[in-house]
């Protein structure tokens, strides 16, 4: 029961988090959140990823193996492909977080970058440059897997090659790719981080000594308000992003420290692992609701959008 239980709360947020980041591409995409063009193109690129996470790992992986187990998505080069676009997906999703931190890190504490780099064009191309790398780098996980029987020669299902667990090759790759998602962008994102609040505060402290405000706190500074929004909306982002795959890395470890390759729905490891992987995926859509807490045009864009229907719907209805 409680197995059932955890699958039916992640099916949920599966299908909740589509809506949820269809929406925040829509809205941002619109460009009147107040936002300049460069952010909105990381905001909206990091959103349509995150979208692509939420069909390839939950709906295409295991919504469809639950629900449909003897549909044509198990012929193994199928489910091959869906196994590989989950992880390309993700490593597109937790990369271009890093590269969003490090355009606010350019934009707050290289000025003299800014101007170059601090570009749509510039966003653009390393949004494109991370996706085609994010395709390479995943490429070697769609030959993991073998058939497990064959039907009138026709693969079906996918299992775990036994040399996955034997082969140094393999051991080496996975070790790469698990240092390169989430390990290094960890690292990258608190650094980046804590040099920009650094920056951030230096100058705030250095603005109300011009301003000779340093006794008068309670006057309003449109600079500073500014500012204490872009610490808030980077380390909302980047924090969240943290938190959430904490637990899945730390997991992870452990089963590949104790050697740990598979367990049943009864064992404590399941409801770990769900957990783990239910945290990480609601990463997938809490972005949304950040904009939605922080950005207030990002608030009145949702307002109209959820008015939009019924509006409609009263139009329709007059005439």
């Amino acid at each position: 029961m409680v197995s059932i239980h955890i699958r039916s709360v992640i099916d949920l947020l599966h299908f909740l988090c589509i809506p949820v980041n269809v929406l925040a591409i829509v809205i941002l995409s619109r460009g009147k959140c107040g936002l300049s063009r460069c952010i909105t193109i990381y905001l909206v690129g990091m959103a349509a990823a995150d979208l692509l996470v939420v069909i390839a790992e939950p709906i295409l992986y295991r919504v469809v193996d639950f629900y449909f187990p003897d549909s044509f998505m198990f012929i193994t080069p199928v489910c091959s492909i869906v196994y590989f676009l989950v992880f390309t997906a993700t490593v597109v999703s937790v990369w271009l977080t890093v590269g969003f931190t490090f355009d606010r890190f350019v934009a707050i504490c290289c000025k003299e970058l800014k101007t170059k780099y601090c570009t749509e064009k510039t966003a653009s191309r390393l949004i494109g440059t991370v996706s085609l790398l994010g395709f390479l780098v995943s490429l070697p996980w769609y030959f993991r897997h073998e058939p497990e029987y064959i039907i009138d020669n026709v693969p079906w299902h996918c299992i775990t090659k036994t040399s996955f667990f034997t082969s140094t090759v393999w051991a080496g790759f996975v070790i790469f790719y698990v240092i390169l998602t989430p390990c290094v962008p960890f690292f990258l994102i608190l650094l980046l981080n804590l040099l920009t609040v650094r920056r951030i505060l230096l100058a705030s402290r250095i603005r109300r000594a011009l301003r000779g405000q340093t006794n008068a706190e309670n006057e309003r500074d449109p600079e500073m308000e500014h500012r204490r929004k872009s610490i808030v909306l980077l380390f909302s982002i980047s924090g969240s992003f943290i938190l959430l795959w904490m637990m899945q890395v730390v997991f992870y470890i452990y089963r590949r420290i104790a050697q740990i390759h598979s367990y049943s729905v009864k064992d404590p490891l399941y409801f770990t692992d769900s957990t783990a992987n239910m945290l990480q995926l609601l990463s997938s859509c809490t972005n949304t609701c950040i904009y939605t807490v922080i950005q207030a045009k990002f608030r009145q864009e949702v307002k109209n959008a959820v008015k939009y229907p019924f509006n409609l719907l009263a139009k329709l209805c007059k005439s």
